[in-house]
């Protein structure tokens, strides 16, 4: 029987918040669990590559569960706080540390003593951090900030990526010491396209997990189906598939799903993106658009998004955002703060955006300490 991978509480996740299943069937899955579970009984830090939707939180926790580590296996988003919060939730503080810091509090190091800490989306953590992080690999213990007494810490540490560090290494956005030091085992997370022999299990398996909530009863997969998902590239890996089964459940008829029933990206669904030897593409119907933003610029930036995500756009968050600020910052003459102002964001976001881009200057009208900057503050207080 292959080997599943699923969250202890996937029935109550939300749909498509990340990949909630791996199946081991294709041959290359097979090598890469072989691989996963021999990285597993070392201590090494691991560092997961591989592409968003692909299942890279469920293979750091096999890692911990095969590890025999007592202690909690806890899972941070590394993107998911801001620069100024980041630090505190991974190292901790004490009271004071910092305004509302009202009393001490372990972060999330201390949390997973004993255990596992996974660090999805390591790339965004921000330099100043990446020092940090590299000292409490390196020294087995943590400081909080606003204090001087070291905690240790017997934490094994699962850092994960969907970015080419090699790159951000060489743009000087991430730590070459830092890189190394997580990369002493590195576990490769093959995208979906690229192991074909799971695509029709995991249907499979998605179609069992959703038709007891959807109170269907033997649904089944008919040929042009199952032709129709090896096919399809899967730009959005198991993550998508979910979704994509999800929704031919909703609206297939007589418990059969057929290709029909299923709505794929189109730009994706074509014979250059499938996988060799899959057979021809499946033409699928566009996705629902919605009336209100027909034609409008929304409309435009929601198509060009869609287009930069379909074309695998390398950092295409941080392009998007840089894009965004330059073209705000030039449009506003270089002034802070009306770009801030048109942005919606607060003058300080603003100017890490722009040190972030390598466009802070000191114009005359922000100079610290002038009669701008202190009507600019009063501004963005009322």
């Amino acid at each position: 029987m292959d080997k599943l991978l699923t969250f202890p509480d996937a029935a109550s996740m939300a749909l498509s918040i990340r990949a909630k299943a791996l199946l081991f069937h294709d041959a290359r899955s097979v090598e890469l669990l072989e691989h996963v579970e021999r990285v597993a009984r070392s201590e090494a830090t691991v560092l997961v590559i591989g592409e968003t939707g692909t299942g890279k939180e469920l293979i750091a926790r096999h890692i911990h569960t095969q590890s025999g580590r007592k202690g909690p296996f806890v899972a941070v988003n590394c993107g998911a706080f801001s620069e100024t919060l980041i630090d505190a939730e991974l190292f901790g503080h004490e009271s004071g540390a910092f305004t509302g810091a009202s009393q001490a509090r372990a972060g999330w190091f201390e949390a997973a003593n004993g255990g596992t800490l996974f660090l999805d989306e390591i790339g965004d953590l921000p330099l100043a951090l990446q020092v940090k992080l590299l000292r409490v690999l390196q020294e087995r213990q943590v400081v909080r900030l606003g204090s001087r007494r070291a905690t240790a810490l017997d934490v094994r540490l699962i850092a994960a990526t969907n970015i080419e560090l090699r790159q951000a290494v060489e743009a000087q956005r991430f730590r070459a010491d830092l890189y190394y030091r997580l990369s002493v085992a590195s576990v490769n997370l093959p995208p979906l396209r690229n192991r074909p022999g799971d695509i029709l299990p995991l249907a499979r398996h998605f179609i069992g997990l959703y038709s007891g909530k959807l109170h269907l009863d033997n649904v089944m997969l008919a040929p042009d189906a199952e032709a129709a998902l090896l096919a399809y590239a899967w730009p959005g890996n198991i993550r998508e598939l979910e979704n994509v089964v999800h929704y031919a459940l909703i609206v297939c008829r007589h418990g059969v799903i057929r290709a029909s029933d299923f709505r794929f990206a189109p730009t994706l669904a074509t014979p250059d993106a499938a996988p060799r030897g899959s057979g021809p593409a499946y033409a699928a119907p566009p996705p629902l658009t919605h009336a209100h933003t027909e034609g409008t610029p929304l409309d435009s930036l929601l198509s060009a998004f869609e287009t930069l995500i379909a074309g695998g756009q390398e950092d295409l968050f941080h392009t998007v955002e840089s894009a965004l600020v330059r073209h705000a910052f030039h449009h506003c003459d270089d002034n802070q703060v009306q770009t801030a102002r048109l942005l919606g964001v607060t003058r300080n976001t603003l100017r890490t955006l722009l040190k972030r881009y390598g466009l802070l200057g000191e114009p005359a009208e922000l100079q610290p300490g002038s009669a701008v900057e202190e009507s600019a503050d009063h501004a963005f207080t009322h």
